[in-house]
């Protein structure tokens, strides 16, 4: 198994995705590539080579965030700029035959890598993620991204938390 960029090779593998949230479904069925295309969003897939499925999917996109939204303590670590640019992990999903063995935190560390290597390109001050739910959001929570103050569901780690991970 291994995490690849999205291609035509996957279009196949990618229609017989469940992860059992319908709009995550449909967006890697019919509109990742799309994304892709346009440059608005990377898809990466997690492919299981022997029963050549995708078992799993991330996207990340670039996005700023108003420095005012984020909480004191770190608006505090930050030059005073009004906007603050941050790698969106915009979706994260997990076919549910792959589910319940850790294959989701696989993805999120290596969206955290990924985001942190092209930070060094192209500045990025945190991931953000917007949870679709309590249930992703205590996802995200294990790993240490905090909560933006007026909007619980939006939740962010520094890069410099995760370059401390040592990733790779």
């Amino acid at each position: 198994m291994h995490i690849e960029p999205l291609s035509r090779s996957h279009d196949k593998a990618r229609k017989a995705f469940d992860c059992g949230k319908e709009p995550l479904n449909r967006y890697l069925r019919e509109q990742a590539g799309q994304d892709a295309k346009a440059r608005v969003a990377a898809t990466f897939v997690f492919v299981d080579d022997a029963k050549g499925r995708v078992a799993g999917y991330y996207t990340l996109s670039s996005l700023s965030v108003k420095a005012c939204d984020l909480p004191a303590e770190a608006q505090r670590k930050l030059p005073r700029y009004p906007d603050v640019p941050v790698t969106l992990l915009g979706r994260l999903a997990i076919d549910t035959d792959y589910q319940g063995h850790r294959h989701g935190e696989y993805l999120l560390l290596d969206a955290l890598q990924r985001s942190l290597t092209t930070s060094r390109s192209i500045a990025s001050f945190a991931v953000l993620v917007d949870a679709k739910d309590d249930g992703a959001r205590g996802f995200y929570e294990r790993y240490g991204f905090m909560q933006f103050p007026d909007q619980p569901l939006w939740l962010f780690l520094p890069m410099t938390t995760i370059e401390q991970l040592k990733l790779g």
